[in-house]
Order: C-alpha cells, then sequence, then structure tokens
C-alpha cells in the first residue's frame, strides 16, 4: 500500500510541478506596453533612442537608428497614446529611458516623451506617439504603412511631422501628407 500512495504522490505532485513553473513564465509582461514585442528592438536599445530619417518608396521618413520604421496611430489624440494591451503587441511603442535625440533631417525640437499607462516613456515626435510594426521584418520595411488596425489607421511620419499616407509601391512622384485639423489626424 505505501508503493501505490508513493506513486500516487508522484502522479499529483509532477503535474503541479509542470503548472506552477508554467504559470511564473509569463508573468513578466507589465500590460502588453513595452517595446519588446515580435520584431521589436530590444529593451537595451531603449535608453539611447535616436530617431532619424530613411528614404524610400513614400518619401523621406522617420525611423529609429537601425533604419526600422516609426508609425503614428490616427486614433491617438491629445499626446496621449490609444494604445495599449493587444494593440501595443502588434505596435509596439518606441520607449526610452533618456531623452530622445535627432539625426538626419529629423528635428530634436520635435522630439519629447509622454508617460504611458504602465509608466514606461514613450517617444513623440510632432506630438504623435511612435510605434513599431511587429510585421516589419527589416530596416526599410513598410508593412504597416496604411493598415487599418484597432479601429484606425497607422502611417508614417514626415520629418515636419505629418502623416504620410502615399502607399509603398504607389505611383506619383511625391507622397501626400495630412495636417492636424480638429480632434485627430487624418
Amino acid at each position: 500500500m505505501t508503493r501505490n500512495a508513493a506513486r500516487l504522490g508522484v502522479a499529483v505532485a509532477v503535474p503541479a510541478l509542470l503548472l506552477a513553473a508554467c504559470g511564473t513564465s509569463s508573468s513578466s509582461s507589465s500590460g502588453g506596453s513595452s517595446s519588446q514585442a515580435a520584431g521589436s528592438p530590444s529593451s537595451a536599445a531603449a535608453a539611447k533612442v535616436t530617431v532619424e530619417t530613411h528614404s524610400g518608396p513614400v518619401g523621406t521618413y522617420l525611423t529609429d537608428s537601425s533604419g526600422r520604421t516609426l508609425y503614428l496611430f490616427v486614433a491617438d489624440s491629445g499626446g496621449k497614446s490609444a494604445c495599449s494591451a493587444a494593440c501595443a503587441k502588434y505596435w509596439p511603442p518606441l520607449t526610452t529611458t533618456g531623452s530622445p535625440t535627432a539625426a538626419g533631417t529629423a528635428k530634436t525640437a520635435m522630439l519629447s516623451t509622454i508617460t504611458r499607462a504602465d509608466g514606461s516613456k514613450q517617444v513623440t515626435y510632432s506630438g504623435h506617439p511612435l510605434y513599431y510594426f511587429a510585421g516589419d521584418a527589416a530596416a526599410g520595411d513598410l508593412k504597416g504603412q496604411g493598415t487599418n488596425g484597432f479601429g484606425a489607421k497607422w502611417w508614417v511620419v514626415s520629418p515636419a511631422g505629418a502623416s504620410i499616407t502615399m502607399m509603398a509601391g504607389a505611383g506619383g512622384s511625391s507622397p501626400s501628407s495630412t495636417k492636424k485639423s480638429g480632434g485627430g489626424w487624418a
């Protein structure tokens, strides 16, 4: 009988240990708004952030120092991010622990930060919170351009701080930009 009791104890203990191990491995997230989503840079890069420019099929637009495209979300207003939780997994915010700097034709005077609900500092440009797109795998990718997700459009940002609404691969000699009007960005 003691042999059966020992077997029963092992049969109960092993699954309990496995469940406990699985439960603790994913609890390090702080609300899903970190820049650690798939396809985004590591948090080590978040200490010193440089926003610069890249030229491509939509004109000149903002990138990080690795050439990763930065986007604005039309639903953001009043200098606040409207993208958190599941949204931030697909559109990780560009965060920093220091003061952002500019390079290329990006302007330092247009850079600032906001505090997100999780306490992290998100980089803004001309009042727009900046994001990566998890579907962009390499420098220069524009896969998020013109995407309608989480209730509004996502656009790359010009060095002037306007959204560039030209689609990558579209014909035409120059991108079109939209200016702020009313309560949001079009």
